[in-house]
């Protein structure tokens, strides 16, 4: 088959080989006797799982190396500072879950009821589930084809037992690859708050964050805002701040976030105190509850309670 016209409307859709865009294509004929794909049971599955989750949030990053796994966990710790509030954090990065580690709870094993798999609890309001419990150890790759990851998020979604939660951040792989596509067709049904999507402030990244935020538009997923991270470099003797990854000439993440219409939720200075955290599995917010990172913290966490209180609203109202 040749490749589909601009505005294909997609195989899927009963428009397929019918639609004005779909005159003179060379796949016209294929696409209209096709039969519809059947809908994958599993969806309604998942719907029902996920009825007892209030707000859900993708975490993307357009490359990797941006931070995009700490920035996930510390805003799933930062929403657990609130005991008030249950938060879970699912790690679907499949080959590279580090969110065990940065967590403080590598090697933990999951464990399987009658209702699902059970999540492990960092914290008694902060829970977590991840492909890195399920490897005999944290050094083995995953080396695994398109089909069988897909199979593993789907799995997730679908046998994981959350109970009741306020939050659930999804910490996803770099890029706009299949086990994206896979996350936001099983989770049509159950309604995705919006995208958290990390950058770090050079141009390299930041080509890639506007490819990111396209793919967000054209499946339909809203975004909560762009977190710059590795912002600037403090000392931790004099509290300078340094630009160790000098902004683009275009302005950087806040600039490119106003180009694209979309929300700027803030920037993270490089901290060496966040780094041991990460790599010690504590929390900033009770190790260095004073320091600049954790201020931005929890400030991020704030303006994300308050946009997505306000998109609910607005959503009620029309």
């Amino acid at each position: 088959m040749e490749a589909p016209p601009e505005h294909c409307p997609g195989t899927d859709s009963t428009e397929a080989g019918k639609a004005s865009a779909c005159q003179g294509c060379p796949n016209q004929q294929i696409c209209a006797s096709a039969k519809p794909a059947p809908v994958d049971p599993a969806i309604q599955l998942i719907n029902d799982k996920f009825s007892g989750i209030k707000h859900k949030i993708l975490v993307l990053s357009g490359k990797g190396g941006v931070g995009k796994s700490t920035v996930s966990a510390h805003l799933a710790r930062g929403l657990a500072t609130d005991e008030n509030l249950s938060v879970a954090l699912l790690d679907i990065d499949i080959c590279g879950p580090s969110i065990p580690t940065i967590m403080g709870v590598e090697g933990e094993q999951v464990h399987q009821s009658g209702s699902g798999w059970s999540p492990i609890y960092v914290e008694d309001n902060l829970a977590v589930m991840s492909v890195g419990f399920l490897l005999p150890s944290a050094d083995d790759a995953v080396i695994w084809r398109g089909p069988k990851k897909n199979g593993l998020i789907k799995q997730f979604l679908r046998d994981v037992d959350w109970g009741e939660q306020d939050f659930l951040l999804v910490d996803t792989p770099p890029g706009t690859s299949d086990e994206h596509l896979s996350i936001v067709q099983y989770l049509k049904g159950s309604i995705i708050d919006g995208a958290i999507i990390v950058t770090t402030p050079p141009e390299v990244s930041l080509s890639d964050v506007r490819k990111e935020i396209n793919f967000c538009k054209k499946v339909d997923v809203p975004i909560l805002g762009v977190v710059e991270n590795m912002s600037t470099f403090i000392c931790p003797n004099c509290s300078t701040h340094s630009d160790i990854f000098p902004a683009s000439s275009t302005g950087g993440v806040r600039a490119m976030a106003e180009e694209m219409d979309v929300p700027f939720l803030g920037s993270i200075p490089l901290d060496p105190s966040l780094a041991r955290c990460a790599d010690q599995g504590l929390s900033v917010y009770t190790e260095h509850p004073e320091s600049s990172v954790t201020k931005v913290y929890l400030d991020m966490v704030g303006k994300l309670i308050v946009k997505i209180q306000n998109d609910s609203e607005q959503a009620m109202e029309t």
